[in-house]
């Protein structure tokens, strides 16, 4: 389950149906904030698992920025927090009715950041606890953003949550036009929605269409595809950050401007 940095994050599984999914759980994406204190015993390490991808990334730059520590001990203290945190239970004592979950995992990080030697001591005598591989260079590349830096903490761990949401909504998108033998749609979604995020300038349409040969109509057939599902697997991966349906349509309230 945590494996060290430079691996690939393991695959999503899929439901029958071709939508991904995290294996055990419902076609809408049972709260895995929830599933974490589930008796049952694989239905709870799948939750963490499928927690720990959702948050890891936020946790460790949150930890590099706000921390100031070097790309090494973050990635330690990371795998540490996360091992600790299952461990001992830590969110068992979250109340959806006093914070929102993403709220409440950055309180419980700074507490525990805050006794770090202590509770690296408690996680030695735990044991070897792993979960999902995670890809520290790749968050470092993500850390290049010039905001990430000058934002308040809480404003930034939001921000950093968001950005994991979405890329883990982007890599299901990738995987989904692959497995229906939709690739073009996903390069043009890439061309045209992703690249410029990264710094390119916008493509025309019309220049998307003659860099794949295809009628402008059909880019806009493409994207407009392209960004359903995405917005579609952001609600689906948002639900399982979330504690309740009401924090869940809080969230979605805030990222999309309607409710889901």
């Amino acid at each position: 389950m945590i494996d060290r940095p430079g691996a690939r994050p393991a695959r999503t599984p899929r439901s029958a149906s071709g939508d991904a999914a995290t294996s055990g759980f419902p076609r809408t994406r049972y709260s895995v904030v929830l599933a974490t204190g589930s008796a049952d015993a694989r239905l709870r390490r799948e939750a963490w698992d499928a927690l720990v991808r959702a948050y890891w990334k936020p946790v460790y730059k949150y930890v590099r920025i706000v921390w100031r520590t070097g790309e090494d001990d973050a990635a330690d203290r990371t795998q540490a927090f996360f091992a600790r945190a299952l461990e001992a239970d830590f969110f068992s004592g979250y109340d959806p009715s006093k914070a929102r979950f993403r709220t409440y995992l950055r309180v419980v990080l700074q507490r525990w950041l805050a006794n770090e030697h202590k509770a690296a001591k408690r996680l030695k005598r735990g044991g070897d606890v792993t979960f999902v591989s995670l890809d520290f260079p790749a968050a470092e590349r993500e850390l290049q953003n010039p905001l990430a830096a000058t934002a308040e903490p809480d404003a930034f761990f939001r921000q950093e949550t968001i950005r994991s949401l979405f890329g883990l909504a982007v890599e299901d998108l990738r995987r989904l036009c692959d497995d229906a033998g939709k690739q073009i749609h996903f390069q043009v979604f890439e061309r045209y929605d992703l690249h410029p995020a990264s710094g390119d300038s916008r493509p025309t349409y019309r220049e998307v269409a003659d860099a794949f040969g295809l009628p402008v109509t059909q880019v806009t057939n493409y994207l407009a595809f392209a960004r359903r599902e995405l917005r579609r697997l952001v609600l689906e991966h948002l639900r399982t950050m979330t504690g309740t349906d009401a924090e869940f349509r809080e969230e979605a309230l805030d990222l999309f401007g309607v409710e889901p």
